[in-house]
Parts: C-alpha cells; structure tokens; sequence
C-alpha cells in the first residue's frame, strides 16, 4: 500500500500489526527496545507506575540532558497506569500479560521477582510469552552491579578510545542503552520467528556492558591481530595525511579528507595549489602522511582564505569527502533529513508541535511514521482496562492506583 509520507499508512500494512507488546521499562534502554517493536507495527502498551508516590515514568520530569528521553523514545505507545504493589494492580498486569506476545523490562535485578513478574514466574502459565529483560551486565561475576551507560563506556574501552590520552571522555550520545535496546528488539523478533515454528516463547536478555564491548571489539581484534594495543583516537596514527578539522574563514569549522592520489590532484587543482601537487616529498599517500608535520599548518594557513560554504562547494563538486561541524538542533533543519522525510511532526507531551527522528531504515522505500504522539500519562488506561474486561469504574480505580 503506497502512501506520502505525510499520510500515516494504516497499522495494519507493518509487520508487527497484531503482536501486543507490554513493557515495564524507564529511562532509555526498555524504552528504546518498545519504540523499534512500536514503530514497525506492534501495540505497545506502557506501564507506568502510580500510587505509594509514584506518578509514571520518571523520565517524564527530567531536566536537562534527559529531557529528550520520553518524547523521542515512547512514541507510538499507549499509556497504561497501575500500582504492581497492590494485589488489584498485579491481577491486572497479569491479565495485560495473558494478551501478550512480548513482554519487556529493563530495572534493576530482582525488582521483577519481587512483583512476581519475572520470567521465571510467568511461563508456565504463558508458555507462548517471549520476556525480553534488559540489563546492565549479562548474568556473571558483574551481574550485582549497578550499570548506566557512562559506567559501561568507562570498563569497556570506549571511553579510553573516546578522549585524549590520559583523559577518558563518554561517547556524546547514550550509545549503548539505545544499541542495547536494539538488541532486544532484535532478540524479540528472532523469539518471535522462532514461535512460529515451536509454538514456544522465550527469554531473551540484552545488557549494556557488552553491548559496549561488543562496539570496541574492532580495537579488541586489532590488538589480536597485530599485537599492538589500540591508540586512542584522538591520539591515532592516521593512515590518511589530510583527514582532520580545518578553521577556515570568520572561525568556522569544516571537515576535509583527500584519501587518494587522484583526489590530492583534484584537492590541489581547485585550490591553487600546483606548487604542492609538483613536490616530489608529496607524490604519494604515505609520502603526505611522513609529511604531516609541515604540510598540515601550511594546508591550514591555505584553507584560511576560504568560508566554510565555498570549500563545501568544491568538495562537492569534486565528489571529495566533507562535513560541517553541526550541533544536534541544527539537524532539525537540515535539507536532507526534512527532504527525504527522516524527520516527522509530533506533539510534545505538554502540547506543543515539534519534529521527531523517525528510525534510520525504509521498508519499500518508506520510513516507519509517527502513528501516537508519546502519551499523557494513563492516556489509554480505561480503553485497555475495559477492554481486558473490568467495569469503568473498577478501572478508573486501578488506573488511579486505589484499591477497591
């Protein structure tokens, strides 16, 4: 079915519509996991805490760093609220969970087994169920310990590859709570596949530290293929002597690389720059590399002349790799991602229109689209608690977390 991306296509055209999703998640790695089911298609129903003075998910009330957290990772997801501690809150979840194909969740070991709504506890009476848990360690030695993101790049290498020597620095962006919760989504849909064919679920676990070393094995393979440890990169020996940020006219930044001789020609050609194409201590690659030392400050003081936009331009035209230096709100306008409809609009929580980044793949070359703004808390309560078979009033009770 062919749709413009502006016209959500119906649910039923993606290939999760019909697979219910329940996730017991917060913070990014759970959520992160239900976007990627929600967006290709599953229902996922959100369950957030209320009562014993709790009020949903604690993302919503982040400031700062974290305020982009809900917004971006709970669209396309219905907002159920429950309070598990009571027995009428744990009927309810159980009989949610009776409707499900997967369930997901990503807090600390034991809180599941504590509510009784571990996997242990559950699949027996739902031998269908596939429970993804996320987590901060796979289970061993380091199983106990509390895990977050900045903890993980730290013990697994990639802050040391991230910073200066001497001066490890995390990754700007939650890498592997959001590649961890990748990871269970892909576990969740092999469950899937697997389902159809032995008619049983399964458990499939997803942790942040080696998702980590799972991103620096490159380095970790490298040592064992050449016996010498991996430099970190801002410390890295290039390969390619013009690969690096320039300052160039009005303190404006750009990235330029010339990787092959034809492209040296090319880069000297467009610039002026005949003197040096000539040199014979520049003729090839490894030639420029040994150079680096007076070649990189007299290449700058060159590139100094020209604005950002006029080096783009000929790169460009050229076919020669470049990039701007962008900050992440500046994407918000960008030409390409507004073009080819990698950004959609969506409502903020608190009402206010904005746009969103939709997932980084096309299926029969359409994005995935934004089909729920991220809801209010307990948006769709009564309609899924009706719906599971409680009266409007014995619903809005549990949804306010009262007992009856």
């Amino acid at each position: 079915m062919h749709s413009s991306s502006n016209s959500p296509s119906p649910a039923s055209a993606l290939p999760y519509a019909g697979i219910r999703v329940v996730e017991f998640t917060h913070m990014v790695m759970g959520p992160s996991c239900g976007l990627m089911l929600a967006d290709l298609g599953a229902e996922v129903i959100k369950v957030e805490p209320v009562g014993h003075g709790r009020m949903g998910d604690a993302t919503r009330k982040l400031l700062g760093s974290g305020s982009g957290f809900f917004p971006l990772f709970n669209r396309n997801k219905k907002s159920l609220t429950l309070d598990l501690q009571t027995p009428e809150g744990k009927e309810a979840a159980l009989k949610l969970i009776a409707t499900a194909d997967v369930v997901t969740e990503n807090f600390k070991p034991g809180t599941m087994q504590k509510l009784g709504l571990d996997y242990e506890s559950l699949k027996a009476q739902f031998p269908r169920l596939i429970y993804v848990s996320h987590k901060g360690f796979l289970p061993g030695p380091y199983e106990h310990r509390t895990a977050l993101d900045e903890v993980v790049q730290m013990m697994g290498g990639l802050a040391y590859m991230t910073g200066r020597p001497g001066d490890p620095l995390r990754a700007g962006t939650s890498v592997n709570d959001i590649m961890g919760g990748m990871f269970g989504a892909m576990g969740a849909m092999a469950a899937l596949a697997q389902r159809e064919k032995t008619g049983q679920g399964q458990e499939v676990q997803s942790a942040l530290f080696e998702n980590n070393v799972f991103l620096i094995a490159q380095h970790m393979m490298q040592y064992a293929v050449t016996g010498k440890p991996a430099a970190p990169m801002p410390a890295r020996i290039s390969a390619w002597a013009i690969y690096d940020v320039f300052e160039v006219k009005d303190g404006e930044q750009i990235f330029l690389a010339v990787v092959s001789d034809g492209a040296w020609r090319e880069f000297c050609n467009a610039f002026d720059l005949d003197e040096l194409h000539g040199d014979p201590r520049l003729g090839s690659n490894n030639d420029r590399v040994q150079a680096r030392s007076w070649l990189m400050p007299l290449l700058r003081e060159k590139m100094a002349a020209y604005s950002a936009a006029q080096i783009a331009q000929v790169f460009e035209e050229k076919g020669l790799p470049f990039a701007p230096i962008v900050r992440p709100h500046d994407l918000l306008d960008d030409p390409h991602l507004n073009a080819t409809g990698a950004l959609a609009p969506i409502q903020l929580p608190d009402g206010r229109e904005s746009k969103t980044v939709l997932l980084p793949l096309t299926l029969d070359g359409k994005h995935l689209e934004v089909r729920l703004s991220p809801p209010k808390l307990g948006e769709h309560s009564l309609e899924i608690l009706t719906a599971l078979g409680y009266s409007q009033s014995e619903a809005e009770a549990l949804a306010q977390g009262q007992h009856q």
